[in-house]
């Protein structure tokens, strides 16, 4: 049987992987997340490589409070660039394939269509710019790599779904921000992509979220027309939410790479969504 090291393993795409390969009778996740690996530390990853022995190596570990990069600069650098550096090492030596998760803050998040991967970067947060770190050591020690951006992640664990509930229950108006727009995207749909794309040696970028596109707020109605909340959305600007990180207006990301090179599709965000709501009844 074929080991996947797997870490961040408790966050919303570490658990969904898990789900995607439950009765596998090829691959084993091997489940690491902080307390079992610091992947900070070069020793102790090469340790577990070497230990695991590894057929691929799943990071799903990374510094996501985006706001709190902004004064945690260090500790997002050694997360989101310094653990990936680690883990291509590892998977070099072993001869695993590498799977990293990134995303649409590497983008300036300023454009007018769809970002495919082709187009140039340019973070405008230390939460994309620690990203985009990653992703650059991934290229320089990795051999056979994935890099998966991705976008709106939403799964078992803390979300915007989960919030925007939560607030329901206390409020009969939510304000949500308009003026920003993306792809929410199921944990479950990337995972399944990710399980579609580890036995290929179609290696490079990609751009992995669910079809179509909205804003938060429309995001927030769906949430709550699905759930039969009467609570309304009050449409606010971005500029009347400041927050610490900058946030790109427009995260729309096109899976451009896969179009180009499988037949994979990702589920549209509005059947996505239906189907994770009906996780939480």
């Amino acid at each position: 049987m074929k080991k996947i090291i797997v870490t961040g393993c408790n966050g919303q795409l570490g658990r969904a992987l898990n789900e995607v390969y439950a009765g596998s009778s090829e691959i084993e996740c091997v489940n690491t997340d902080v307390a079992e690996l610091d992947i900070t530390d070069i020793d102790a990853v090469m340790k577990l490589a070497r230990e695991v022995k590894p057929y691929a190596i799943v990071n799903c570990a990374a510094h996501t409070n985006v706001n709190a990069c902004e004064s945690q600069v260090d500790s997002a650098y050694r997360i989101n660039a310094i653990g990936p550096r680690n883990l291509s090492i590892a998977a070099t030596e072993m001869g695993a394939k590498l799977i990293q998760i990134s995303t649409d803050y590497v983008f300036p998040g300023d454009g007018t269509r769809p970002y495919t991967e082709f187009d140039a970067v340019g973070p405008q947060s230390v939460y994309g710019a620690s990203k985009l770190a990653g992703e650059n050591f991934v290229k320089d020690f990795a051999k056979d790599y994935f890099i998966i951006r991705t976008a709106w992640l939403y799964g078992d664990g803390n979300n915007f779904v989960k919030t925007m509930l939560k607030l329901a229950e206390t409020n009969d108006t939510v304000s949500v921000v308009m003026d920003q727009v993306g792809t929410p995207t199921s944990a479950k749909e990337l995972a399944k992509a990710i399980a579609y794309l580890l036995p290929t040696e179609n290696y490079g970028v990609f751009h992995g979220t669910c079809e179509g596109d909205c804003s938060w707020a429309d995001f927030a109605e769906e949430i709550f027309r699905l759930a039969g909340r009467k609570t309304q959305v009050k449409r606010i600007t971005t500029d009347e939410y400041p927050t610490p990180a900058k946030r790109p207006a427009y995260s729309i990301l096109d899976n451009y790479m896969l179009r180009l090179t499988t037949d994979y599709q990702f589920a549209d965000w509005h059947d996505a969504i239906v189907e994770y709501m009906k996780t939480l009844v």
